[in-house]
């Protein structure tokens, strides 16, 4: 991650010496479940509390949701009565007791409550989903189209109203970071919540940008009340996993400011189209509906990108493998009356003649499971249930054996059962499904077959883990009742294979490409992005910046690395010579992609890159990737990594040469301002016992060295983020 400037952030209160996250309960990978506030027990529906939480098996939890307030304040409206996130108790609920000694009660009183007898997990509020990421529910529970966080990243003055109050908030409730679910900050026209259309297309051009600046306030906010509190606080992301999605947010470059990210890999099917597909595919199988329909295949190469190893291999192109979540739905989606596929899986279901489509969706919808079939629904304007097939794990299991389930009163459901479900895993995608042939309807979601897959790829690939959305989607089995219901049988599952594993990947390049341990303080910046709808190619301008104190002269090459989600044929629009040579992976990708990186090189042009000056080449690929990785100068045949990836353990140098020596230094150093280059070191000489503090000077090394903030024991150059700035040589 990018550093904080001035700022000693305290990495290893989280980190240990290798750069991986110190996790709880013998986890070798993460399992971070979305715990959310309103299975409360309402309506005698089944309940699940922090005492419900299998806190011996996961790494973190995600509250699922605050959000953004009427003046740009994170929210949980504490200070209406009987919220439950401060406001509720459960009297004669075992495990549900109130810590006396906290002035609050609610869904936060017991969270706190059992992270005190469990340090290690992790617990963050998340800000946003799906229905508050443009407004919010208020106290009588009605939603507020405020406009969220596409109104409060407009300026910076409100970002920072919006980030001091997470950092209020965090430190109110004991928290350990803050979780992002902004769905979405994309400039594709109508993505995200109908409801918000009106606010969010009018601004799509600077949603990204907006996006940008918040995850960069929030970071270093962050880091200073870390720094003063003597513990640090993650800032993490849920992330959209759709390559159209994608496509409208450049090259995701808010990937330097998280600790990880979570990848929605579900929803990746769903009764907003006609299209029958699995909720959470694994893998691509060259047969997706949706994709087969839209001409994806031919238009690239062959390969699909709505599936979790696609996405994986997006943000793997910008980060170590440790920094990614698979994300994995405890729960189903679901179609009625399909027609064709594979057991259904494959088919369409269409709305029939007259049917209402939920907005968003140009009345164009596919035909939703509904009644029994729909346990989990969300309710339209007028309170109507919205056919989808959403069901907890613990409910489908049930249909599968032909049982009711006690409880489906209680969320209003009426039918009886008709036909039989019987359960298909496709070895391939890993798609888990349910088939009822009498009824024609389709249920995917994740169960025993489709989580055990998961969890082996999480450790065969070097992620860092496994996302749940959510917690009480899993089950248990009631012998007495003779009923699945609320319980951790997945969670064990993946408690089982993640801590029995290797350590996640935490290096950002593969051994096959070997970072040199000196680096050249040069940037990289993305700019002139077309809307996500028109990015075709895409084809920003990318910025090349040498902050260094000498020039990189013309014939040196540039080479980098970026992700195989893209066919791999980079070339540029500016005459650099840019060319692909080394794929990692070529075809489609049925099964899943081979490799992590394409490889791309082009020389620098007559002129070379100035110190302190910038070359701009116009690239284009076809697929989105994110960031550039593994950034490599070769100059006169020696290579030279560069502070663009925050390397850990480089040291910061300059060209040798006589060339010019009036570069800013950027954020390695004040590069020439220390010395001339040839004379003796006349500043006192670095001594590790000694305390020196901001602005104090020395040398070492032959070069000249000023302290950026108090520090004692750190040597000069061992670090290209410590505290010493590097001025130039003596």
């Amino acid at each position: 991650m990018v550093p904080t400037p001035g700022v000693h952030t305290p990495y290893c209160d989280v980190y240990d010496e290798n750069g991986r996250e110190k996790l709880p309960n013998g986890l070798d990978r993460r399992v971070i479940g979305y715990f959310t506030s309103w299975r409360t027990g309402a309506n005698d529906q089944p309940r699940y509390l922090a005492s419900d939480i299998p806190w011996d098996k996961i790494s973190h939890i995600n509250y699922a949701f605050a959000h953004v307030d009427g003046n740009d304040r994170v929210s949980v409206n504490a200070s209406a009565p009987g919220n439950a996130a401060t406001d509720m108790t459960w009297p004669g609920v075992p495990g549900a007791e109130m810590d006396p000694t906290l002035d609050y009660t609610g869904h936060f009183n017991l969270l706190a409550k059992y992270k005190q007898a469990n340090p290690g997990v992790k617990v963050l509020p998340a800000v946003g989903g799906w229905a508050e990421t443009g407004g919010y529910f208020d106290a009588n529970g009605d939603r507020v189209a405020s406009g969220g966080f596409y109104t409060m990243t407009e300026s910076q003055a409100r970002i920072d109203t919006f980030a001091d109050s997470v950092v209020d908030f965090v430190r109110e409730y004991g928290f350990d970071g803050i979780d992002i679910d902004y769905e979405y900050p994309t400039s594709n026209n109508q993505a995200g919540n109908p409801d918000d259309f009106h606010i969010s297309d009018a601004r799509r051009g600077q949603l990204f940008e907006g996006y940008v600046n918040l995850m960069r306030t929030l970071r270093e906010k962050l880091d200073v009340a870390g720094a003063e509190d003597g513990e640090y606080y993650m800032l993490t992301t849920a992330t959209p996993s759709s390559g159209w999605l994608l496509r409208g947010m450049e090259v995701y470059q808010v990937t330097q400011y998280t600790d990880y990210v979570n990848m929605m890999t579900y929803d990746l099917h769903g009764a907003w189209n006609e299209y029958v597909g699995g909720n959470g595919a694994l893998f691509d199988d060259g047969k997706d509906p949706e994709l087969a329909a839209g001409g994806v295949y031919g238009a690239y190469k062959g390969i699909g990108y709505l599936n979790g190893d696609w996405a994986a291999h997006y943000f793997r192109g910008a980060m170590q493998a440790g920094r990614i979540n698979l994300g994995v739905p405890f729960y189903t989606r679901g179609f009625q009356n399909v027609q064709g596929g594979t057991y259904g899986m494959g088919g369409t279901a269409k709305a029939p003649a007259g049917f209402p489509c939920p907005p968003g969706t140009n009345n164009k919808c596919g035909y939703g499971a509904d009644g029994i079939d729909n346990l989990w629904y969300d309710s339209d304007p007028q309170g109507n249930a919205i056919p989808a097939g959403v069901n907890p794990i613990w409910h489908v299991l049930n249909l599968e054996q032909g049982v009711t389930g006690d409880y489906v009163s209680s969320y209003g459901v009426t039918d009886t059962l008709q036909g039989s479900y019987e359960r298909h895993f496709d070895p391939v995608t890993k798609n888990e499904w349910w088939w009822n042939a009498q009824t024609r309807t389709l249920l995917s979601g994740d169960s025993t077959e489709a989580i055990a897959a998961k969890a082996d790829y999480v450790a065969d690939t070097g992620l860092g883990g496994l996302m749940i959305w959510e917690l009480a989607g899993d089950f248990g089995y009631d012998p007495a009742k003779g009923q699945y219901e609320i319980g951790s049988t997945l969670v064990d599952l993946m408690h089982e294979t993640l801590s029995t594993t290797t350590p996640y990947g935490a290096t950002k390049a593969n051994a096959d490409r070997p970072m040199p341990t000196q680096a050249l303080d040069l940037d990289i910046k993305y700019t002139e992005f077309a809307l996500g709808d028109n990015n075709y190619p895409i084809a920003p301008k990318v910025v090349f910046t040498n902050n260094g104190a000498r020039d990189i002269p013309a014939g040196a090459t540039i080479s980098f690395q970026y992700g195989t989600t893209d066919p791999g044929e980079m070339s540029d629009w500016s005459g650099f010579g840019t060319t692909v040579i080394a794929k990692g992976h070529t075809g489609d990708n049925v099964g899943g992609l081979d490799g992590d990186f394409h490889t791309v090189r082009f020389t620098v042009p007559t002129g070379g890159i100035p110190a302190g000056g910038s070359i701009t080449n116009q690239l284009k690929w076809s697929m989105p990737v994110a960031q550039f990785s593994n950034v490599i100068v070769t100059v006169d045949g020696v290579d030279y990594a560069t502070t663009y990836d925050h390397p850990r353990g480089a040291t910061v140098v300059d060209l040798p040469g006589t060339g010019a020596t009036g570069g800013t230094g950027g954020s390695g150093g004040t590069g020439g301002t220390g010395g001339t280059g040839g004379g003796e070191c006349t500043a006192p000489a670095w001594a590790a016992g000694a305390v020196y503090t901001g602005g104090a000077v020395v040398s070492h090394g032959g070069h000249v060295w000023t302290a950026r903030y108090w520090t004692q024991g750190d040597t000069p150059g061992a670090s290209a983020w410590g505290p010493w700035a590097d001025g130039g040589a003596c």
